[in-house]
């Protein structure tokens, strides 16, 4: 039986609290998009923006007036306790890099878990106006219309995707491994958002999606898009991921098996 949360303080529905939190934080990243941004670095070249801050909590805000008891896991204040068996995993702005470099391609991730099982989410990219969202039991749907995982057969058909992420060692093994599937692919695309990579992989944009260095937030969302599209995440071993998963191979049951036997050997598949 699929897992319903129960209604906001206002007699909202889960799923309607968080649409409408991403498409107005997605708002505020718009307006925001195009000015100067404070940068600070978590690591080599993972950054954060004054932007990323403030998108937090005003998402953390939206989500608080409806559902004050549930737990939090976000990106930049970490995670914050409750008595509750429901969780809100949150990434403001997956893709800061190329937010911060005015390159628009970077999205925003509300996921709800109930005991670290997400049931609903969204994906939201602010500037094509693109909300990607996932209930269990009822779907995935890209601005309301419901979409499907890849059908393609064959690996040799599909444009692939991937990210780096922030080791630079994995980040070397996923080039390496790119490296070992061309020519054999239609295309190799690496755009700089693990969220948008995960949902475009839901709706069949990318055939395939493969990431190497996940935190819970980056993933959070993609979980259920794949699960109610037709799509599988894997890990490594070729179990399902989950919001514990650094890796993920995402795309049909069919084109993930491929890709596991191509990439077999691989120092990416055995990092």
């Amino acid at each position: 039986m699929a897992i319903e949360a129960p209604l906001g303080a206002s007699g909202r529905t889960a799923r309607n609290v968080v649409e409408d939190a991403a498409r107005a934080v997605g708002q505020t990243l718009r307006e925001r998009f195009s000015t100067d941004h404070t940068i600070e670095y978590k690591g080599r070249n993972n950054i954060v923006t004054e932007t990323d801050l403030l998108a937090e909590e005003q998402i953390l805000s939206d989500l608080r007036k409806e559902f004050p008891d549930f737990g939090v896991l976000a990106e930049e204040s970490g995670r914050s306790e409750s008595d509750s068996p429901y969780c809100w995993v949150i990434d403001p702005l997956d893709g800061t890099r190329n937010y911060a470099s005015a390159i628009p391609h970077f999205g925003v991730v509300i996921a709800l878990a109930k005991d670290n099982h997400v049931f609903l989410g969204v994906t939201y990219d602010p500037m094509r106006d693109e909300l990607f969202l996932a209930e269990e039991g009822h779907g995935a749907t890209l601005n309301g219309v419901p979409m499907k995982a890849s059908s393609e057969e064959s690996l040799e058909q599909c444009i692939v995707g991937g990210d780096l992420g922030y080791r630079d060692d994995l980040g070397g093994y996923a080039l390496d491994l790119s490296r070992s599937l061309w020519p054999k692919v239609q295309g190799i695309r690496i755009m700089g958002s693990a969220a948008l990579g995960l949902a475009w992989a839901a709706a069949g944009r990318y055939d395939l999606y493969f990431h190497q260095s996940l935190y819970p937030w980056d993933i959070a969302s993609g979980l259920i898009l794949a699960q109610e599209s037709g799509a599988v995440i894997l890990d490594l071993q070729g179990n399902p991921a989950t919001l514990d998963s650094e890796h993920a191979i995402t795309s049909s049951p069919l084109l993930a098996a491929q890709f596991m036997e191509r990439a077999s050997g691989s120092a990416w598949l055995n990092s």
